[in-house]
């Protein structure tokens, strides 16, 4: 068994760097794509308008009705937690608690709580945040771009903005934040055409950026919005001057290769004290298979499965929040509850599942997916490139995988540093956002020093 999926393994690997490898040893140049109505080129308006979330009482009352009259839900197996998906006996009080306990005006004013705009760029309007630090004048204030991923938005990084805006004296820099809803989420718009993809996502926010005057910026990302972050790291290596993940992905041969051999005898590519998260080899391949079908789907039919999830909110909510739940603790499948009040509060999952409902976003979001685990997508040879803008990763205890610096190092040539949590799960700035932001404060401060010297 460990015999034959070593060997499957290493088969599709090599055939995925025979064709990232086969492309050009030259970046590929991404073009500003126009990603809109064609109409639009001759009239497009690239002002900076100040935007405001609005809660209509026409769709609040069809969302409460919606959820009051689903149909009932199938019970669930004797004895089981979240093995099949979501526990529907669990579901009826989510269910009861988003319609009759979710107060939508005093939601709609928390997720108001910090300056949002728009902006056309590319042919979308894109929403953000701009949320700069209150400081003495002369404090150095640097710009992050914050980038989320699926199924979160802007809502699961609201903590950890307000703590990377607070100013200390203890820094001798501050950071404003720039946090974007990405293409096809929430309120930014979805491309028109085919091929908006991850790297393709991060020419848009490169010429976010520029439009707010920031030549040189900061990256921090997590899930897809590490993916973005590595893809501006490697192609515009000049105006990133340093980035910051909690999932550094490094698709590189090298990597691979000590990855395999750690399948034999882990120790030789890694910790004891952290090998067993992603060893033994067979027990974590069968983990991904489990909790990872969610994926195959949305990277080739997104548009059938994000039918269901814009019609019926209960199956919206069954679907995301599961994923909330697998994705934060691996343990959680065996509980009925799926865990999820042990870490977050109703209320915050509720306004992040807002963000996909209220603007029926769920299908353009996940298109990221097919748009990017493609043959096209490999063949920019992006993720075998070397990425030569210092970089600090963050690990939790229950992301969805581990590399160690070595394996890393095969990706990004001016690796900083490594911190390794024994906590926490995949969305850290939701769960955590005091242990980030500090990681990112040490992060840039690194980042700095490392310009200075060279």
């Amino acid at each position: 068994m460990n015999e034959l999926v070593l060997l499957v393994v290493f088969l599709c690997v090599l055939v995925e760097d025979v064709v990232m490898f086969k492309s050009d040893p030259v970046l590929p140049h991404l073009d500003d794509v126009w990603w809109g109505p064609n109409e639009l080129k001759m009239h497009n308006d690239t002002s900076i308008r100040p935007f405001r979330i609005h809660f209509h009482h026409d769709m609040i009352q069809d969302l409460r009705y919606r959820l009051l009259n689903h149909r009932p839900f199938t019970p669930p197996l004797e004895g089981v937690g979240f093995d099949y998906g979501f526990n529907t006996d669990y579901l009826h009080s989510w269910v009861d608690y988003w319609a009759n306990h979710y107060n939508f005006r005093e939601r709609e004013h928390h997720l108001n709580q910090f300056p949002q705009f728009l902006t056309n760029i590319q042919g979308l309007d894109i929403h953000f945040l701009w949320v700069k630090p209150r400081v003495p004048p002369h404090v150095k204030v640097v710009p992050l771009l914050f980038l989320h991923g699926f199924p979160g938005s802007v809502v699961e990084l609201f903590k950890a903005i307000r703590l990377l805006t607070t100013y200390s004296e203890d820094r001798d820099f501050a950071i404003e934040v720039i946090a974007p809803s990405l293409p096809g989420y929430a309120f930014s718009d979805a491309a028109i055409r085919p091929g908006l993809g991850a790297s393709e996502m991060g020419v848009v926010f490169k010429n976010l950026m520029h439009r707010l005057g920031f030549d040189k910026f900061y990256i921090q990302g997590g899930d897809w919005g590490s993916y973005i972050g590595m893809s501006m790291a490697t192609i515009y290596p000049k105006e990133i001057l340093g980035y910051h993940t909690n999932l550094a992905t490094a698709i590189t041969l090298s990597a691979f290769g000590q990855y395999l051999i750690g399948a034999i005898h882990p120790p030789l590519v890694m910790s004891t004290a952290v090998m067993d998260r992603v060893y033994p080899i067979t027990k974590y391949f069968v983990w991904l298979m489990t909790e990872l079908g969610y994926m195959h789907i949305q990277s080739n039919k997104p548009d059938t499965v994000g039918v269901a999830m814009a019609d019926s909110p209960a199956g919206l909510l069954a679907y995301i929040f599961q994923l909330f739940s697998s994705a934060s603790r691996r343990k959680y499948v065996y509980r009925a509850d799926g865990g999820l009040d042990d870490l977050y509060t109703r209320d915050e999952l509720l306004d992040n599942l807002m963000m996909y409902w209220v603007t029926n976003s769920f299908t353009t979001a996940c298109r990221i997916y097919a748009e990017t685990e493609n043959i096209r997508n490999l063949y920019l040879g992006i993720m075998g490139h070397p990425t030569p803008v210092p970089t600090w990763a963050i690990w939790a205890k229950d992301e969805i995988t581990y590399l160690s610096n070595s394996m890393l190092k095969t990706k990004y040539t001016n690796l900083i540093h490594s911190t390794v949590l024994q906590g926490q799960g995949h969305f850290l700035a939701f769960e955590a956002p005091d242990i980030l932001v500090k990681d990112v404060f040490k992060a840039i401060d690194a980042f700095r020093k490392w310009h200075k010297k060279h």
